[in-house]
């Protein structure tokens, strides 16, 4: 795939160059055509590589390796494996969600709106297909701007730029550990080869994952490493920015957020890898944490009267539950983590979309306004209710397949924390029908949802083909479970070869420069 025409680059630099042909458009008609054509594109150029992604090969493909920083040794390194394959046509896709769901939403700065939402997309493409870590922290930082300007500017209610500075203050927080991390895997690159610095620094995720850390640098890489992740993840006690921008951001910004874990797939694709044994060390406290958060955020959705607000605490609670597998460190928690993080993409955004169609049709989300949506919203409770019980692992939806391989996964590794993995699903049934038998159902008591209009075309095509996704990996999950297996398994065979400690002898400097070509992953060497 070395070889092959940079479809990669392509897809990050489509809705960049999108965003800038905006300039030229006056119309915000067209300036909204334009960008449903680029979108369109960018999903078409995220299949055709999905298309040409050979699943029986654990190695990156598509790889793209250019000099970008000589003097530091940092590249533009671009590739993908089973672990995000899937998260590049699942990014175009809810962007354009994003998009149609706010299609005559937007009553200024149309232009502008629309720009960041197509630099949001390209920045967090970025993130999924970087292997250099300075490239991927550019685009971690880059996803920040239009965040903050699009809850700031179209937020709703008073506390949106509240909203908007407290996003910003937790992510700049989360950002500085990754920063010292990666700079701190970088130097021990070039003390363990025997090299200098700058000249011998590296920043390449091949390399790095078979440069070997001394265990006490290890503790303190994944400590940083983590607490960065943990912070976009969001796990307690990080978790407070979340409700807080579900509740003032606009739903189709909602929809992105919860939709694509960021933070969780930086624990997968990064801190783990890199630091096997601290983290194989503290995989205890890691579940610990994970429950916790499950848990929590559950009981605190059970109390809440406002569906933007449950649906933020739900997503945390699940947030809990994919890191519980993730550090079960076997194949079948690991599948079910990332197959519900491709879950999340489907229905969590659906779910907020939803959310959103109701507040701008009765101007809020809260029970006290709701009852009886059944009747006069017969597309828009079926559409719902199928992906509330896709969201509580029901049975024939994408939801059961995860669900059941992440609960396979705690069981093995963690007998002791299953029983509050299964007391948390009955919290999550008990807060999503809870809200469907009073919010959907019953006898309509206001006059406004007597006459509110049903889903429009518009709202019903862009809903509907998640809909059937929903349904599609709950009969057949194994056209989606194929494609990450291989890449799976390298990732926990790793896990079982951890790398040289700090008591082994430092490898030659000759034989490293070597030995360093060859990735835990197959075939990764054979670079541009």
């Amino acid at each position: 795939m070395s070889e092959h025409f940079p479809l990669l680059s392509w897809c990050l630099g489509w809705p960049l160059l999108g965003s800038l042909l905006l300039v030229l458009v006056k119309s915000p008609v067209w300036a909204k055509r334009l960008v449903l054509l680029v979108a369109g594109i960018e999903l078409l150029l995220c299949l055709l590589i999905l298309q040409g992604f050979n699943p029986d090969y654990a190695g990156f493909q598509w790889q793209e390796d250019y000099p970008w920083i000589p003097g530091l040794n940092i590249h533009y390194q671009l590739g993908v494996d089973g672990i995000s394959i899937l998260f590049l046509p699942l990014t175009a896709w809810v962007t354009l969600m994003a998009l149609l769901s706010g299609w005559n939403s937007v009553r200024y700065l149309n232009r502008f709106h629309l720009a960041l939402l197509l630099i949001l997309e390209s920045a967090t493409l970025g993130v999924f297909t970087a292997l250099d870590l300075t490239l991927f922290f550019l685009f971690w930082e880059l996803t920040l701007p239009p965040i903050f300007f699009l809850i700031g500017l179209w937020g709703s209610g008073p506390d949106r730029r509240y909203a908007a500075m407290k996003y910003t203050l937790y992510m700049l927080f989360g950002g500085v550990p990754l920063l010292f991390a990666i700079v701190l895997l970088a130097i021990n690159h070039a003390a363990m080869t025997g090299g200098t610095v700058p000249q011998d620094l590296s920043f390449s995720l091949p390399v790095l994952l078979n440069t070997p850390i001394p265990t006490d640098l290890q503790t303190l890489i994944f400590g940083l490493l983590f607490l960065g992740f943990a912070v976009k993840a969001p796990l307690i006690p990080f978790h407070t920015w979340l409700p807080t921008v579900a509740m003032a951001a606009p739903a189709q910004l909602t929809a992105v957020l919860v939709g694509l874990k960021l933070g969780l797939y930086g624990i997968i694709r990064f801190a783990i890898p890199l630091v096997p044994v601290v983290a194989m060390q503290h995989r205890w406290l890691l579940a610990i944490i994970g429950v916790v958060t499950l848990v929590y955020a559950a009981l605190i959705a059970l109390q809440q009267t406002n569906l933007r607000s449950l649906l933020a605490y739900a997503s945390i609670s699940h947030v809990g539950l994919v890191l519980v597998s993730i550090v079960s460190f076997n194949l079948p928690g690991i599948q079910g983590a990332v197959m519900q993080l491709v879950n999340f993409g489907l229905v969590a955004s659906s779910l907020m979309l939803i959310a959103g169609m109701i507040q701008q049709r009765l101007g809020s989300t809260d029970l006290l306004h709701l009852g009886g949506l059944a009747k006069p919203m017969p597309r828009l409770t079926t559409l719902f209710f199928l992906f509330a019980l896709s969201s509580i692992g029901v049975p024939l939806t994408n939801g059961f397949p995860a669900e059941i391989l992440m609960f396979i996964g705690i069981l093995q590794s963690f007998p002791a924390l299953a029983l509050g993995v299964l007391f948390a699903a009955v919290i999550a049934a008990a807060y999503v029908l809870g809200f469907v038998r009073r919010g959907l159902f019953g006898p309509v008591i206001h006059q406004t949802v007597a006459v509110v209009q049903d889903l429009r075309p518009r709202e019903l095509g862009l809903l509907i083909v998640p809909a059937l996704l929903v349904l599609a990996v709950g009969f057949y999950p194994a056209g989606l479970l194929s494609s990450q297996e291989a890449s799976l398994n390298k990732w926990v065979q790793g896990l079982r070869q951890p790398l040289m400690s700090d008591t082994q002898a430092k490898i030659p400097v000759d034989t490293a420069k070597s030995d360093l070509a060859v990735s835990r992953y197959d075939g990764v060497a054979n670079k541009k």
